[in-house]
């Protein structure tokens, strides 16, 4: 099948050798303001894979405490340190706060997972995502049977999410395909999904 099919359907149309090594695929901030239309996270967020610090940026900017982090310095010198999410152990506030952010897809589950673990109770994650993370025999068993999210807020148009931040090279050669959500799970919640656009 041809790079141009898999665009029409909406699949990803990078091989492995195309990808970035670390999945960094940065997200267009206006992601953060379609959120905020529809929900009010906690003032203090912990953006755990903040690349460079298009979503900490934009929440900063709409008053929100941000602690920034990311496995690698990609030249965000707002970020807080350079960490593993998937190595932490230690929370980055005492008392309630949220995690927000655009995990690196092929650990998407396992960042959901570690933080719904870190998170203090009743706090919340919310992760952008490929509607198809709503697909798997393995993800349905390992996460959404255990950990409903308790909304998924699906984007009505494209939101461009480019391999190293370079929105203009992505623009120029015709935006995203890609449908997105913004999946937002509450620790301990076990209730039905809630769907909306925004």
């Amino acid at each position: 099948m041809s790079k141009a099919m898999f665009r029409i359907i909406g699949a990803s149309n990078h091989t492995d050798e195309e990808r970035e090594r670390d999945d960094y695929y940065a997200t267009d901030p206006i992601a953060i303001d379609k959120l905020l239309m529809v929900e009010r996270p906690n003032k203090r967020i912990w953006e755990c894979a903040c690349g460079g610090g298009h979503l900490s940026e934009r929440l900063a900017a709409r008053g929100y405490a941000v602690y920034s982090t990311d496995i690698k310095d990609r030249g965000y010198d707002q970020m807080n340190r350079v960490v593993d999410f998937l190595a932490q152990r230690t929370k980055p506030f005492s008392g309630a706060y949220d995690i927000l952010t655009n995990p690196p897809y092929k650990y998407a589950k396992e960042f959901v997972q570690k933080a719904l673990e870190l998170l203090p109770d009743g706090c919340r994650c919310f992760m952008f995502l490929k509607l198809t993370f709503l697909e798997g025999k393995a993800r349905y068993a390992e996460l959404f049977k255990k950990a409903p999210p308790c909304k998924i807020h699906v984007f009505s148009e494209r939101v461009l999410c480019a391999k190293n931040g370079n929105f203009d090279k992505m623009r120029e050669s015709g935006g995203s395909c890609v449908a997105f959500a913004w999946f937002v799970w509450e620790k301990d919640y076990t209730g039905q999904t809630y769907v909306d656009w925004i």
